[in-house]
């Protein structure tokens, strides 16, 4: 240990970089986790603990690791590139990639790196989703990583990172088991917002890899000794000095350098007694954060040091010597100079390929925020212009550097600059945020405010994500852009054309309905969108339009179809007017449905024709003719599957569980409805099927309580929203809830609205089941004139409709008159017939409660054995089905009615042997992609106990003694396939 004088003269010396202390601990984890490759380490931990340290004396300690370790610093401008901390990874590579053996799919990297223009292959036809394209891309990247032997992406500060680059790390982390690299990722978890997909990565870790999480806390007080001493020549600290660093810089060693250094260029610390130690305990005060040491600092440096960095803050992100030297207005050898006075202060570093940058990003922060307003704008200025020169010229730092200095016109150039790429790369939300900000922060020339806000409309319906705050946002800011009038009819009709569809995506029907009348008048020079507007105002779901003016408008997108040459979009169009006819009950949209294809040549094009055929089988649902619906739903979720289109699949599933309702198939449906709803909480109308769902389950098996509160979700969403159908069946589901507790004017009123709108637009095959419940809720208050009438209306309005499922309830509304009129014989006969019109279909759940009811009818005409036989049947079949609560009703009738309830086979648990039973399958399928219980419970709608169970006995079966084993053992053993773990966590 070197000697110091005994004295309180002797100047300390300059400090030196400090050692790397109190960590071994932490290093060990991070040596441990690598050493079992494929592995996902997470560090993470506060501004200036040390992660980035940590990381760096881990590469340090064996050079042979950066030859396959790519490094990704995530910046932190929002507006920051697409992808861009892997791409500038990449860009750091020393292995030409010409000398690569890389497949067709690399160019679809040409968009990232446009520099590789002429090694890469040809670039692949673009895919109309996004999430096709995103998939696609990620998986060229994926390709080039493998290419260039990389063992490691080391991603630092990735509370910074684009949504982008969060997905193709979990991309990443999905396929780590096919021989992928292994992952460390630092970031902040303070900074991780609610909602970021870093959350997702850091609580859903893959199974069977090793995971390991290593949080970074404050030094201890011998460690703060240490790492002090280390900068100070070597000396041990005073016991007093020591303490006082602690409690005033918590241990963090950033703000404990930091601290020092101030000390030392004030001459605040001195050598007693070989001890360093701190000069008047009064008299000295350490900065409480890293700004005050640093702005202290910088102030101490001379004129071009402080204009260096004033510029290094504002580029914001690692710069050559030129950039910095144009951006602060130095000469180059004023720069170099300045340049090497702040490396001298430890303030800037630099890297191996001749980029410069702060040594902490907090003091970064600190130099910025000191800058005046006014130097600020002049010094983004001159950044943006020196940016120009580089090749690619980053659109996105570029549109951030304008718009901070002010100037409007580059602003609003490489905003659009950057959004197109963004959108290249398939990240279409990056580009909507970019174009939002720019419509909102600024004043733009008609001309470029109606471009941008056309283009930031198409592009937002092209976002894979759900209706999300940056769907509102969107939505409000169009609305405010049509409210300029400097705008032509013509400008606002290309605003108001996507700005109506995307009011649709959010459940604003009627606003949708609004903005799209008036984009129709003046959309002639566009055929197509002209036709796709008519087509939307064709829906009759919402809006006070009665049916014939909704065919009017779909009439006349059909009459400029026929004048569309393209195959794709007359498909589209030819598909939604099908849906659309369906809506409204016209045959003739079976005939349009016959002409639809059941594939298509591009992504793009199947994805449109996966919708097409889902919007079909929700109709033909509507209709009754569930063997057709079927047949469009297994098309759609073909196509659907084939392009990886994760969105529309969920809709797909909904449709289908809507289905499998209908038609008797409940075993497993609450928890599928469940997990399909919580999927789908973002997108409204999908949720409200789900919960639906869950409230027609509730109410069969007895659950009223639940069921009324859920239906009453359903119908006050539907009416808020303006879906106008979808209001039917949870009203004529309360109704009979509160007919059943003898409250006939509630059942009255929830039926009112309904049956007014279908009077209004007199869409007659929506009323199977409201219809009915209103007559029964008009024949227990007495009124059979009412009853009778909308019986007729019922029936007028479905002539020359052949409907199946509206015709089976216009068959029981008349048994229900019958019954009414005391004419038993008749009534059974007519509700045999609803009965058998209903097994048709088939909705079986729907014939078992007719039949109870031909049953009622027979023991009121005096037909006792027969009546009894008939609702013991219907008991058993009920019970059998999962409506429990219905067979409770028929067991106390037989029981009045002096017949003895049979004991039907209750179920129990089948017998599996060593096999997982499906609801065991379910819960080891969640535990693999890294639920909690708790998180399975809520998700399965089980208690937590129950859950508990499910996993123990599935762990028995697989002879495994935990999670982990569970997990690899299930995918091992083919229990779960590979492909299903990878696309339940992604």
């Amino acid at each position: 240990m070197p000697r110091f004088p005994h004295s309180h003269d002797g100047p300390p010396p300059t400090p030196s970089v400090p050692a790397f202390v109190g960590r071994g601990r932490e290093l060990s984890a991070l040596e441990s986790a690598l050493a079992r490759p494929p592995a996902i380490v997470l560090v993470e931990g506060e501004a200036g603990i040390g992660k980035s340290r940590l990381l760096q004396h881990w590469l340090a300690d064996a050079p042979s690791r950066r030859d396959t370790t790519l490094i990704s610093v995530c910046p932190p401008l929002r507006e920051s590139l697409t992808l861009g901390p892997v791409v500038d990874a990449f860009r750091g590579t020393t292995v030409p990639v010409p000398r690569l053996e890389l497949s067709d799919l690399a160019g679809a990297l040409r968009p990232l790196f446009p520099e590789w223009s002429g090694v890469l292959p040809p670039a692949p036809a673009p895919l109309g989703d996004a999430g096709a394209a995103r998939h696609r891309l990620f998986r060229a990247l994926d390709e080039l990583i493998r290419a260039l032997g990389v063992r490691l992406l080391m991603v630092e500060d990735a509370h910074w990172a684009d949504d982008a680059t969060l997905e193709f790390l979990l991309f990443l982390a999905s396929g780590q088991r096919a021989g992928g690299p292994s992952l460390v990722i630092s970031y902040r978890p303070e900074e991780v917002a609610a909602d970021s997909l870093l959350r997702r990565l850091t609580s859903r870790l893959p199974a069977g890899i090793t995971c390991s999480r290593i949080p970074l806390g404050p030094l201890r007080s011998e460690d703060t000794a240490s790492l002090v001493s280390s900068m100070l020549g070597g000396s041990p600290m005073s016991p007093e000095f020591t303490r006082f660093l602690q409690e005033r810089t918590d241990g963090i060693p950033l703000v404990l350098e930091e601290s020092v250094r101030l000390m030392c260029d004030r001459a605040d610390i001195h050598v007693r007694d070989g001890h360093w130690s701190r000069r008047e305990l009064c008299e000295l005060t350490v900065p409480p954060t890293v700004r005050d040491c640093t702005l202290e600092r910088v102030t101490r440096l001379s004129r071009t040091a402080q204009r260096v960095l004033h510029a290094m803050a504002t580029l914001a992100e690692p710069a050559p010597e030129a950039t910095i030297a144009a951006t602060a207005d130095l000469l180059p050898r004023e720069c170099r100079t300045g340049m090497a006075e702040a490396a001298d202060a430890a303030v800037v570093v630099d890297d191996d390929r001749g980029q410069w940058r702060f040594r902490h990003r907090l003091a970064a922060a600190a130099v910025y925020e000191a800058i005046t307003r006014a130097d600020r704008a002049l010094l983004h200025l001159r950044a943006g212009r020196a940016l120009e020169s580089l090749r690619p010229a980053p659109a996105a730092r570029l549109a951030h550097h304008f718009r901070q200095a002010g100037e409007t016109e580059p602003w609003t150039r490489y905003s659009e600059h950057a959004a197109q790429h963004a959108v290249a790369s398939g990240d279409h939300t990056t580009a909507v945020v970019l174009l939002d900000e720019l419509l909102s922060a600024t004043e733009l020339p008609p001309p470029d405010l109606a471009r941008v806000a056309r283009t930031i409309g198409v592009t937002a319906l092209s976002r894979r994500e759900p209706v999300d705050e940056v769907h509102h946002r969107v939505t409000r800011t169009l609305r405010a852009v049509l409210e300029s009038p400097a705008l032509s009819a013509r400008q606002k009709a290309e605003i108001r054309n996507p700005l109506g569809r995307l009011l649709i995506l959010g459940g604003e029907a009627r606003a949708a309905l609004a903005e799209l009348e008036q984009a129709v008048a003046n959309l002639d020079h566009d055929p197509v969108e002209a036709a796709r507007a008519m087509t939307y105002l064709g829906w009759a779901y919402a809006g006070p339009w009665p049916a014939p003016t909704h065919l009017r408008w779909l009439q006349r997108a059909a009459e400029i179809t026929d004048g569309i040459t393209s195959p794709a979009e007359r498909l589209n169009l030819a598909g939604n007017r099908a849906a659309a006819l369906l809506m409204l009950g016209e045959e003739e949209a079976w005939d349009v449905v016959a002409g639809l294809p059941l594939d298509a040549a591009t992504s793009a094009e199947r994805i449109d024709l996966a919708r097409i055929h889902s919007n079909i089988g929700t109709g033909a649902m509507l209709w009754g003719r569930h063997a057709d619906a079927e047949r469009h739903l297994a098309v759609a979720r073909g196509l659907a599957d084939g392009e990886g289109a994760s969105r529309l699949r969920y809709v797909i599933e909904l449709e289908r569980a809507g289905l499998d309702w209908f038609t008797g198939r409940w075993d497993g449906l609450a928890e599928r409805g469940a997990a399909l709803a919580e999927a789908s909480r973002d997108r409204p109308t999908a949720y409200l099927a789900g919960v639906r769902l869950a409230a027609r389950l509730a109410s069969a098996a007895g659950r009223r309580q639940a069921a009324e509160e859920q239906f009453r979700l359903v119908l006050d969403e539907s009416a808020r929203l303006g879906v106008v159908d979808d209001t039917m069946e949870p009203a004529a589901a309360l109704a009979r809830l509160w007919l059943a507790d003898g409250d006939t004017l509630a059942a009255l009123r929830a039926t009112d609205q309904p049956i007014d709108a279908l009077r209004r637009k007199g869409v007659w095959v929506w009323a199977t089941d409201v219809v009915p419940a209103r007559i029964e809720a008009h024949l227990a208050d007495g009124d059979q004139v009412a009853a009778r009438q909308l019986t007729e209306q019922f029936a007028r309005g479905l002539r020359g409709h052949a409907a199946p499922a509206p015709r089976a309830a216009l068959a029981l509304c008349r048994a229900h008159l019958l019954a009414a009129a005391q004419d038993h014989p008749r009534a059974a006969a007519a509700y045999a017939r609803a009965a058998r019109a209903w097994s048709a279909l088939p909705r079986p759940y729907d014939a078992m409660l007719a039949r109870e009811r031909q049953a009622e009818a027979l023991l009121a005409a005096g037909q006792l054995h027969e009546g009894q036989e008939l609702l013991t049947g219907q008991y058993e079949q009920l019970f059998r089905l999962g409506a429990r609560g219905d067979a409770d009703r028929v067991a106390r009738r037989l029981r009045e009615s002096g017949a003895d309830v049979p004991r039907p086979w209750r179920g129990g648990r089948r017998g599996y042997g060593d096999r997982l039973s499906p609801r065991e399958l379910e819960v080891v399928r969640l535990v693999v992609v890294g639920h909690t219980n708790r998180e399975i419970s809520r998700i399965l709608v089980k208690s937590p106990a129950t859950v508990d169970q499910q996993l123990r006995a599935a762990m028995r079966k697989l002879k495994v003694t935990s999670r982990t084993a569970l997990a690899v053992t299930a995918v091992e053993a083919g229990v779960l396939s590979e492909e299903q773990v990878v696309a339940d966590a992604s």
